[in-house]
């Protein structure tokens, strides 16, 4: 598929990380940050492996941009699809494991062609999907059963009216030190208790609120705003060394028995 009619022409000068690049355009350097997708941050597994492929995708070239809805973002950056030789550079990163699919409203006109791509990556254990992308396969079989996302009323003033469950399905304790339940933003991210684990066939709760926690229950503690997106969103699990062991991705439905609301399975791939 081509680049549609009307896309600009524009050279790019840098690549900042895996889905952020400098070009040069109308004479300005601008940055630009790709629709549609959200590759790991600095510092986070697959970051550096993110940045290099996009550098092989775009560095120095002169690439065709598309837009959406939105111009910019809230930090000023160009928001654009990202075409070579007719090739849409967003959909290669996520199809190839480097990036997730991430919806950013309004801006969504090729999401679902994003999303395929990722389902096609996820079923294929590729880039940052295999189960030995940050570091030797986990052996645990801890999986999310549950994630409640639209709390009763106002989300901010009942933080704890949303929750994700995550069970152990395997036959020995886990130690959970180390383990990390995130969003789809850079921001959100629930460690685990050192020392905290959980048996065989146990489940544990973690709330967004503030609580005390137990056994069974542990509290996020967030304030000021709700982590998961009543109008789509994605619960990650990650091991320790940073893979990712399940997901429980969501659309905006709003109905928690759709086909939008999945738990994927990674686990059999982690064995």
């Amino acid at each position: 598929m081509s680049p549609p009619s009307g896309s600009e022409t524009a050279r790019v000068v840098a690549v900042v990380d895996g889905d952020t690049i400098r070009v040069t355009l109308d004479g300005r350097v601008e940055r630009l940050r790709l629709i549609g997708i959200n590759a790991p941050e600095e510092g986070e597994c697959y970051a550096e492996e993110a940045k290099g492929r996009l550098a092989e995708l775009v560095g120095d070239r002169t690439v065709q941009l598309t837009s959406d809805v939105s111009d910019r973002d809230r930090y000023g950056r160009l928001l654009r699809y990202v075409w070579v030789d007719g090739v849409l550079v967003n959909e290669v990163l996520v199809r190839e494991g480097f990036a997730i699919a991430r919806r950013y409203e309004p801006d969504t006109a090729l999401q679902d062609r994003l999303e395929a791509a990722e389902a096609a990556a996820v079923a294929d254990g590729a880039g940052l999907w295999a189960a030995n992308a940050c570091g030797a396969p986990s052996s645990a079989a801890l999986r999310i059963r549950e994630v409640v996302y639209d709390a009763p009323g106002d989300d901010t003033q009942n933080l704890n009216g949303e929750w994700v469950v995550i069970v152990n399905d395997g036959s020995a304790p886990v130690d959970m030190t180390g383990w990390v339940i995130k969003d789809e933003s850079a921001g959100h991210r629930f460690e685990f208790p050192t020392g905290f684990a959980l048996a065989p066939g146990a489940t544990v709760t973690v709330y967004s609120g503030c609580g005390t926690d137990t056994p069974t229950r542990l509290y996020w503690c967030v304030s000021g705003s709700a982590i998961w997106n009543n109008d789509g969103d994605t619960a990650f699990l990650v091991d320790p060394s940073g893979t990712i062991v399940d997901l429980w991705r969501y659309g905006d439905s709003g109905d928690a028995a759709s086909s939008d609301t999945v738990s994927v399975g990674l686990i059999p791939k982690a064995g």
